[in-house]
């Protein structure tokens, strides 16, 4: 599991994840499509690795889509960028529906310490 230090605003914990997501973003009155992978996550946001990235204050909907099981899983999330880097973008959770929060948290849980025994 990935930890934050005692400096940084997280209260969330963070786990290493990479999935193909896609992050339709609503800036200056357009829709922009992205693909991209997620780096880490937690119950509150992501990092995202994306070559285009956006200004902190932008508004997104994130699909990550989960495989490896039976059927493949697309979780839907609304979002708004909070930071920017030379890497990618970090994303702020705003909502998402039960199921979501629901597969999210388990992701996090079996991707952290707590989830391997």
């Amino acid at each position: 599991m990935t930890t934050s230090s005692n400096n940084e605003k997280r209260r969330h914990s963070r786990v290493g994840f990479s999935t193909a997501i896609e992050i339709l973003l609503q800036a200056d009155g357009k829709e922009v499509k992205l693909s991209g992978n997620s780096m880490d996550l937690s119950l509150k946001g992501m990092f995202v690795r994306a070559e285009e990235k956006f200004v902190p204050g932008t508004k997104c909907s994130v699909n990550v889509y989960l495989t490896g099981g039976i059927e493949k899983i697309e979780l839907q999330i609304k979002g708004t960028v909070v930071r920017m880097s030379d890497f990618g973008m970090g994303i702020v959770f705003d909502s998402m529906d039960v199921d979501t929060y629901s597969h999210l948290k388990n992701i996090v849980y079996y991707n952290s310490n707590e989830g391997m025994v």
